[in-house]
């Protein structure tokens, strides 16, 4: 399994939800099955962007800086 960053959007929140995984669509399934307390309130979540990482620490350090950049601008940018 590689290790991706993924940008998820909710329309209902009008908002953006970043984080990394090894396994896309079970994470998907979680957020959209309100298995996460902070995206519960966002489903349905939809998958925007996805990113492949060479390692976990590569993710880590990727969704890192689309946090600092701030995700809106980050996709704006890309």
């Amino acid at each position: 399994m590689s290790n991706e960053v993924y940008i998820l959007y909710s329309k209902k929140l009008d908002g953006y939800y970043v984080g990394q995984t090894n396994n896309i669509e079970k994470r998907l399934n979680v957020h959209n099955t309100g298995g996460k307390k902070y995206t519960s309130r966002g489903i349905p979540w939809i998958l925007i962007r996805s990113y492949k990482c060479r390692s976990r620490s590569e993710a880590v350090r990727l969704e890192m800086k689309i946090k600092i950049r701030g995700i809106r601008r980050f996709i704006e940018d890309n």
